[in-house]
C-alpha cells in the first residue's frame, strides 16, 4: 500500500485551556489559581478549565455542579465569546503567514500543511517553535504544537505535548511511537469502543495493530478497519484550507425545567436573533430550520423543516421554529433545553427571492439596522421589545 502522506509535514496547533487563557489576560491575579469558564448555574456545563482544575478531574462539558464538587475553590468566570472569536481570528492570521494550507478545526485549533514552507522558513521544529513564539509574544497565550507526517499523528503529538509544549514524531518513528500508546489514543475510541476492545483482550495500539482486520470488523463493523489503519499511522486526508460551516445554531439550558409555552416561545425568539445575527456576520443564509428539545428526563427530540426560500432573518427563523414546536403537540414533560439551528447554508451574496409579503422586507431592514447599531455600539443591549424585562410599575425607569 502506498503511504504518500509520509512526505508531508503537518502541524496540529492546539491552544491550551483557550477560554481560561484569554480570561487570564484581563485577570492576571488568577494566574496559578483554579479557574473554570462557564455559566455559574448548577445546570450549566464547563466550557474550559485551568490545568489545576483538570488535575482534580474537571473536564469540558462536565456539569457545573459536578465540577464544583471536584474543585470547590475554583473561580467561575462567565464566557466572553466575542473576545474568544477575536483572539481566534488573530491566531489564524499568524497561521496564514506561515502557509495558505490552514484547516481550522475549531475556535482554538487548526492543522497546517507546512510542506511547501520548509525551504522558506526552515525545518519542522523551527517552524513549530516560531509559531509558538509568535502566539506567545503577540497575544500572550500558550499553545501546544504537534508535528508529524499526517493529521492524525500530528494530533496525537500535540495532545502528548500539552500543556504549552512541542513534539515532533518523525516519519520513521511513527509506528514505533504509536505502538507505545493505549488504544484510547486512537481517534474514535471512546469508552464504549474501548470496553468492546478490552473484552477482546485489546488495550494498546500495538495489540490492535496485530489483530486481523476481519476480527476488528466483526467487533466494530467498518470502524474496525479504520482503526487498524490509524494503528499503523495511516491517514491519507489532506489539510483542507476551506471548512465551510454546515450549520449555525444556538441553544439554552434553563435554570429550571420549563412547562410554560409562552416562555418557550420567548426563548425561541431570543435564539432566533442570536442565530440570525451570526448568519449575517458570516454572510450566510440557510435553507432549513431545525428545532431541538430536551426534556427533564434528558430525552432529546429534533425536528427540521426546509424553507421555501433561504433566510438569515430572525423573524423567518422564529416562525419556522415555532411551527416545529407546535408540530410536536402536547409535551409529555417539562423542557430542560431548547435549541434552534439553521442548516444547508449558502452564500447570502447569491441573493434571495422577493416576497409579495411586505412585512418580510420590513423585518429584514429592521434587523440589518440593528446590526449597524451593534457595530457602532457593541456593548449596547439592543433587542426586540418582546425580550425586554417587564417593568415593575408605572413609574419605573428603565
Amino acid at each position: 500500500m502506498s503511504d504518500a502522506p509520509q512526505h508531508r509535514t503537518v502541524l496540529h496547533v492546539d491552544m491550551d485551556a483557550f477560554y481560561v487563557s484569554v480570561e487570564l489576560l484581563e485577570r492576571p491575579e488568577l494566574v496559578d489559581r483554579q479557574v473554570i469558564v462557564g455559566h455559574p448555574g448548577s445546570r450549566s456545563v464547563v466550557l474550559s478549565a485551568s490545568y489545576s482544575c483538570r488535575r482534580l478531574g474537571v473536564r469540558s462539558a462536565m456539569p457545573m455542579s459536578a465540577a464544583m464538587r471536584l474543585a470547590p475553590s475554583a473561580t467561575v468566570i462567565e464566557p466572553s465569546m466575542g473576545s474568544y472569536r477575536r483572539y481566534s481570528a488573530r491566531i489564524m492570521d499568524i497561521f496564514h503567514e506561515v502557509t495558505p494550507l490552514v484547516e481550522q478545526v475549531s475556535v482554538d485549533e487548526a492543522f497546517l500543511d507546512v510542506t511547501g514552507s520548509l525551504r522558506r522558513l526552515g525545518g519542522p521544529l523551527e517552524i513549530g517553535r516560531m509559531i509558538r513564539r509568535r502566539i506567545h509574544d503577540d497575544l500572550g497565550l500558550p499553545a501546544s504544537v504537534g508535528i508529524a507526517r499526517n493529521k492524525y499523528v500530528a494530533k496525537v503529538a500535540s495532545t502528548r505535548a500539552k500543556p504549552d509544549g512541542l513534539l515532533r514524531i518523525a516519519p520513521e518513528d511513527t509506528v514505533a511511537y504509536l505502538h507505545t500508546l493505549p488504544v484510547g489514543a486512537l481517534w474514535g475510541v471512546g469508552a464504549k469502543t474501548a470496553a468492546v476492545l478490552a473484552r477482546a483482550g485489546i488495550s494498546t495500539v500495538s495489540e490492535l495493530a496485530q489483530t486481523p482486520v476481519a476480527t476488528l470488523e466483526r467487533l466494530l463493523g467498518s470502524h474496525g478497519s479504520h482503526l487498524y489503519e490509524l494503528a499503523w499511522g495511516r491517514d491519507p486526508r489532506p489539510v483542507e484550507p476551506v471548512r465551510e460551516e454546515k450549520s449555525i445554531g444556538a441553544e439554552e439550558t434553563f435554570a429550571t425545567d420549563v412547562g410554560d409555552d409562552a416562555l418557550l416561545r420567548r426563548e425561541l425568539l431570543r435564539l432566533a436573533h442570536r442565530v440570525a445575527q451570526r448568519l449575517r456576520e458570516a454572510g450566510r443564509q440557510g435553507h432549513s430550520i431545525a428545532l431541538k428539545i430536551r426534556y427533564e428526563d434528558f430525552t432529546t427530540t429534533t425536528r427540521s423543516r426546509r424553507l421555501v426560500q433561504p433566510t438569515n432573518s430572525a423573524q423567518a427563523i422564529r416562525e419556522a421554529a415555532e411551527g416545529l414546536l407546535d408540530g410536536l403537540g402536547p409535551r409529555p414533560q417539562k423542557v430542560r433545553l431548547i435549541g434552534v439551528r439553521v442548516e444547508q447554508l449558502s452564500d447570502a451574496g447569491a441573493g434571495f427571492q422577493m416576497s409579495f409579503e411586505r412585512r418580510d422586507g420590513n423585518w429584514r431592514q429592521a434587523e440589518e439596522a440593528m446590526d449597524l447599531v451593534r457595530q457602532r455600539f457593541p456593548s449596547g443591549l439592543l433587542r426586540p421589545a418582546t425580550l425586554m424585562p417587564p417593568r415593575r410599575g408605572k413609574d419605573t425607569e428603565g
